[in-house]
């Protein structure tokens, strides 16, 4: 049983692991750089170097294949920014540029992650929900960290918090696909730095107001 189970040492489930991942990088380099329309089984097997019945291993379809995609460059995004914050100055400022810096370079070092997140994430009901989905993921992210920074955890939960999160998130978002499109002529340090003055901005704000009261 032992010799069916491993091969070369490599359990078979690490070796499916693998193939996955393979299909995984062979879907961001199609999307990415050719688009979603040439994202086709064939297509898909033949760039990861894989027969085609191991797609069927780990997919049952290609909206299954762009899901997981998602939710990978999902988690690379959310440890990038756990990992800024981490180390990130003491100041709001400081802070925000940390965090809002480590997520625009996830997405932009290698374009093709941006394209697929922002892009083919928009591009059936079943993607769109995905997206919304991760949205509002990241937006909880958002507004936990900010209730933290701004000592407001022990406050009694205020719909107001969210309602900023969700709004600097899904802003953010759409502000990322017209720099993607070329429809915001400015440099990505400087679309940092725009977005962290809106961070700062509302979050001075709702501190402050929490404060008065």
């Amino acid at each position: 049983m032992g010799s069916q189970r491993t091969y070369g040492g490599i359990s078979a489930e690490a070796r499916r692991a693998q193939r996955r991942t393979a299909l995984l990088d062979a879907a961001l380099e199609i999307v990415g750089t050719l688009g979603l329309a040439k994202l086709t089984v064939s297509g898909l097997t033949a760039q990861a170097g894989l027969n085609e019945r191991y797609y069927y291993e780990s997919f049952d379809s290609r909206d299954a294949v762009l899901t997981a995609l998602l939710d990978r460059i999902a988690e690379e995004l959310a440890a990038a920014i756990v990992e800024a914050l981490r180390t990130a100055p003491p100041d709001t400022r400081g802070t925000a540029n940390a965090a809002v810096a480590a997520g625009i370079h996830l997405l932009t070092d290698d374009p093709r992650k941006a394209r697929v997140a922002l892009i083919a994430g928009m591009a059936t009901p079943e993607l769109r929900a995905r997206t919304n989905q991760t949205v509002r993921v990241f937006a909880r992210m958002v507004a936990a960290e900010g209730s933290d920074f701004y000592g407001l955890g022990d406050r009694e939960p205020d719909p107001a918090i969210d309602f900023r999160a969700t709004y600097l998130v899904g802003g953010l978002v759409q502000t990322l696909t017209a720099w993607l499109q070329d429809d915001l002529p400015m440099t990505r340090d400087e679309l940092i730095e725009h977005t962290t003055d809106i961070f700062v901005l509302l979050g001075e704000d709702f501190a402050a107001r929490m404060r008065d009261k």
